[in-house]
């Protein structure tokens, strides 16, 4: 066929099907246009899970006449004019493609009043061509309807799934809109009936009420705050503890500039947060939000937006992973980050916990060491780690126990033990109640949280291999070999190309020498070539802390005195992340007085 000009409408059919994915795709980019037009309100009017009608309704600044025909033209738009404007976009569309496209695969109609006309301007569609503007009543604000989605694209619309189906990918995407813009009103209507009101939020409590709408209540329930500004970065939002987790990834809400993102590097980042605290094959849950200067992301990398691009972005890695992982390492059993039923009381800070009677325990919490050697000595000596003594406190600890007890406003987070359960739990009374405690899996936290701070104060121990290892890789990953052997050094690992496609292994760190090293090697330089770090090594040593922290800790059938199951509560209270063991599994649960008389039918 000879070289000729494609006619117009199938240019944009064209875009269509970049943009135009489903019905939610519609809901998406005029929702996003309502949102660039400064609306308060925006109403969603669905038939047939948008296959047969998608309205969008909003009380934005609206359209004037002279432009109504220019907005369904390609490549014209209000929103940027120049490579700099667009280089540091702020508005959620820019392209100027959206409406043509739609407008050349459905029946499309605009209606539009801005704030200073006496009435507004209706504009149709037919065959991909914009009608004359007519006069059209209405309040200040846009409709935009689009009928009979892909009617002249049959092979298209074969693609579209079931009613149901496509109504609820439009629903989750209002959902994420309902978070992105608290301060907007969004109604959703399907089939003439009314189905999701998220009213403008305007206090805390209907900021919950909002996040319960979309995330559920158990979610708040376990809630941590983030909040946290470092130079031009700023990441605030909501993050479940990790003991409310979920079979899938569907409670997972991430926003840059207020704009949704499915990004890589940002799911990798909130991963390594959760990687010695979440059980395995399961996801945490979270609504957050990435703040930073807009020329710092590119945002013009995919048709619809999903996918953005950071310039720094080993920045934007750490950033993300050292907030995170400082918010779920404070938010242990003394921190006071979790709510009344879960364990601690919320008003309660970190030194408020840890001052807890202290007058009159000072001298017994003085002498809670639990395994009472040095943390570089565990490293280095498994077999005494294995064998470490029990710490026997004396009576003097059991009768300051006594006294205190009876004044339950001095009660530490966990509460002062009571009993010992098949050699299995420990069983402690606190202000709310009951408590339940694992006692193998809260002492492997504990030892396994000593055992990476004494890894991080000796810095990695490396050690020469008698005979070198020869690793075959690819030239390309031979050429990183020399690029990262700095870094590869700092890591532990040191190796020299021998070859175009051969590198010399001469120096392993300490815990890894039983590691397969040619894999090992591979990964970190992976993790290198994509985010200009790698973590690997600390995962693999973190793998082999978490055997030996389990192996190290008390065993179940291991009877403990008062004395030494309060010397646990007690380190529990002190050690990061000691909610969960290293497998993610729970180390004690609440049952505060509430519950305990509904098991009981009491006051019934």
């Amino acid at each position: 066929m000879p070289i000729r000009q494609l006619p117009e409408l199938l240019i944009n059919q064209i875009a269509a099907g970049e943009v135009v994915e489903r019905p939610s795709s519609v809901v998406k980019e005029l929702v996003e246009n309502s949102l660039d037009a400064g609306a308060g309100s925006i109403q969603v009017v669905l038939e047939q899970g948008g296959k047969r009608l998608v309205r969008v309704i909003d009380d934005g600044h609206g359209i004037p006449r002279k432009e109504l025909v220019l907005a369904l033209a390609r490549h014209a738009t209000s929103k940027i004019s120049s490579l700099e404007e667009l280089e540091e976009v702020n508005s959620m569309g820019f392209r100027g493609e959206a409406l043509p496209s739609m407008a050349s695969v459905s029946r499309m109609t605009i209606r539009s009043r801005g704030g200073d006309a006496d009435h507004g301007w209706q504009v149709g569609v037919v065959n991909g061509e914009a009608q004359d503007a007519i006069p059209a009543p209405g309040a200040v604000g846009t409709q935009v309807d689009v009928r009979d989605l892909f009617y002249n694209v049959p092979a298209r619309r074969k693609f579209l799934r079931t009613d149901r189906t496509e109504f609820s990918h439009a629903d989750e995407l209002l959902k994420r809109f309902a978070l992105a813009r608290p301060q907007v009103g969004i109604q959703l209507q399907h089939n003439g009936r009314m189905v999701r009101r998220f009213p403008p939020v305007t206090s805390e409590s209907q900021m919950d009420a909002r996040l319960e709408g979309v995330m559920g209540r158990e979610f708040l329930d376990h809630v941590i705050q983030i909040d946290e500004q470092r130079g031009s970065f700023g990441l605030h939002g909501w993050v479940a503890e990790p003991r409310y987790n979920r079979a899938q990834a569907d409670r997972q809400f991430f926003f840059v500039n207020g704009r949704v993102v499915r990004d890589r590097l940002v799911a990798h980042a909130i991963r390594q947060a959760f990687r010695d605290v979440l059980f395995h094959g399961r996801h945490p849950a979270y609504v957050l939000f990435l703040e930073m200067p807009a020329a710092g992301i590119d945002v013009n990398v995919h048709p619809q937006k999903h996918e953005v691009r950071f310039r720094d972005s080993r920045a934007v890695h750490n950033f993300i992973f050292s907030t995170l992982n400082h918010a779920l390492a404070g938010a242990g059993v003394g921190s006071g980050a979790m709510r009344p039923g879960s364990g601690v009381d919320e008003t309660a800070g970190p030194g408020q916990s840890e001052a807890s009677g202290a007058e009159k325990l000072a001298d017994w919490k003085a002498r809670q060491t639990g395994i009472p050697m040095s943390v570089g000595e565990q490293i280095r000596s498994y077999a005494q780690l294995i064998s470490s003594p029990r710490d026997n406190v004396g009576a003097g600890a059991n009768a300051a126990q006594s006294e205190s007890i009876e004044n339950t406003e001095e009660y530490p987070p966990l509460g002062f033990a009571l009993a010992q359960l098949h050699g299995v739990y420990v069983l402690a009374q606190n202000q709310h109640g009951l408590v339940l405690v694992d006692m193998h899996a809260a002492h492997e936290r504990i030892t396994y949280e000593r055992l990476k701070t004494g890894l991080q104060e000796d810095g990695v121990r490396s050690q020469n291999l008698l005979v070198p290892v020869t690793v075959h890789v690819s030239e390309r990953e031979a050429d990183m070999v020399e690029k990262y052997s700095s870094s590869l050094e700092t890591l532990g690992i040191g190796c020299d190309r021998s070859g175009p496609e051969n590198v010399l292994v001469r120096k392993v760190p300490t815990l890894l020498q039983s590691a397969d090293m040619g894999r090992l090697l591979r990964d970190v330089l992976s993790e290198l070539a994509a985010d200009g770090e790698s973590r690997r090594i600390e995962s693999e040593m973190d793998e082999v802390l978490s055997s030996m922290a389990c192996h190290g800790s008390v065993r179940a059938n291991r009877i403990l005195n008062i004395a030494e199951m309060n010397s646990l509560l007690r380190d529990m209270e002190r050690t990061e992340r000691s909610a969960q063991c290293n497998h993610g599994r729970p180390t004690w649960v609440q049952l505060d007085m509430q519950n305990l008389d509904r098991l009981f039918l009491r006051g019934r």
